[in-house]
């Protein structure tokens, strides 16, 4: 059974400070975080000069890329072309996927025919996640700055939290302290054995 709003607010508001606040992630830190705060004002970073672009995990092959070598355990679902992984435990959100191809692809280079399935997996997966308990919303989500190989990312929001919306779930899922590890394990089993009713193998 998921939990309700607020079960999440009662559990996340247990390990905030004396304002009810969270603690900064890690993402606060890394050079792409656009804010920073001067003389006590959140103000945008400085832009930094133009320079070349730095090369992205797997764009030498695939050797050392990391969807190429997705460990077992983290496969929730498969099939020929696609393998459905998650990021090795919970996070702040009910569920954050990816949807890798099993080839060593960039975006734009998919067929007719992966991109085809592509889709198909894509609206499955959303109806899958959406009519989970607990999830108000399936955000999609393609970027490919630190990755060459191909990914999808699937986040599910907390349904019920005014707070976590949009773009910014993103963030949020950075800064909540993890869901229930028997919760997620659910989640991630009722996504599998729905989404291998099409074909595929679940691993959940």
């Amino acid at each position: 059974m998921a939990e309700s709003a607020e079960q999440v607010y009662e559990r996340v508001m247990s390990v905030a400070d004396a304002e009810g606040r969270l603690p900064l992630p890690e993402i606060a830190g890394w050079d792409v975080f656009p804010w920073e705060v001067v003389d006590g004002v959140l103000r945008p970073k400085v832009l930094a000069p133009p320079a070349p672009e730095k090369p992205r995990n797997g764009e030498a092959g695939t050797v050392g890329c990391h969807a190429c070598a997705v460990p077992d355990e983290r496969v929730v679902w498969e099939d020929e072309h696609w393998q459905l992984i998650h990021l090795g435990g919970p996070s702040g959100l009910p569920v954050v996927l990816m949807l890798n191809t099993r080839e060593h692809l960039d975006a734009g280079e998919l067929s007719d025919d992966l991109a085809s399935e592509l889709g198909r997996i894509t609206n499955r997966l959303v109806r899958i996640i959406e009519g989970l308990d607990g999830v108000g919303r399936c955000h999609v989500n393609r970027w490919g700055d630190g990755g060459r190989h191909f990914h999808l990312w699937f986040f599910g929001r907390t349904k019920g939290l005014a707070t976590i919306l949009g773009s910014y779930a993103v963030e949020w899922d950075e800064v909540l302290p993890p869901v229930p590890e028997d919760l997620w394990r659910d989640d991630l089993h009722t996504i599998a054995t729905k989404l291998a009713n099409w074909g595929g193998d679940a691993r959940y």
